[in-house]
């Protein structure tokens, strides 16, 4: 995770605009984490055991919680108060299969994507610059993840029929099994 908090000027000289769009992505990162926190624990579960599936959504779960605190540092160093919402629970917790739990994640990324661009494009409008940990890592970052998400569901789909709990769990150990986790 960056810290470097100095790179982008929040607070007085901020404006109002980019530190709204700053605790709407934080909102975003930690409902994201709440979901994918959400993921794992389906996975995890007697009845469902696959265990890749869990380790993957819980890094991811990680990361989505650093990149909230960077933001949450930016804007606490520089503007003082920062307004929480509140974090609405998941809207499916009985996930039907891990297909749909990949499907989901997919949109979710989409969103937190599309509300990156959206700050980027508030911070350049605004500030005629950009926070260089967006620009540079964040972005690209969110992309290469939809990337990796879209790669499983097309292997998913390839394993065979995706209520196919055999499929989920060769998937699961041929693709999931040898990352790092």
């Amino acid at each position: 995770m960056a810290t470097a908090f100095a790179s982008w000027p929040v607070g007085q000289n901020c404006h109002p605009e980019c530190q709204i769009a700053i605790i709407n992505q934080v909102d975003l990162e930690i409902y994201a984490s709440y979901m994918y926190v959400s993921m794992a624990c389906y996975f995890d579960r007697g009845d469902v055991a696959l265990k890749h599936f869990n380790v993957f959504f819980l890094q991811q779960a990680k990361k989505v919680v650093d990149h909230a605190e960077y933001l949450l540092g930016l804007q606490s160093k520089h503007a003082g108060n920062i307004p929480m919402c509140n974090i609405p629970r998941p809207e499916e917790e009985h996930w039907e299969s891990g297909l749909k739990v990949l499907e989901s994640a997919l949109h979710l990324a989409k969103s937190v994507h599309q509300s990156l661009l959206s700050l980027h494009q508030v911070a350049t409008e605004k500030h005629g610059r950009v926070c260089p940990f967006v620009e540079c890592e964040y972005l690209h970052e969110q992309v290469m993840f939809i990337q990796e998400l879209g790669h499983h569901i097309t292997n998913l789909r390839k394993v065979g029929t995706p209520e196919d709990s055999l499929a989920e769990s060769l998937f699961e150990k041929l693709t999931l099994g040898d990352s790092k986790n």
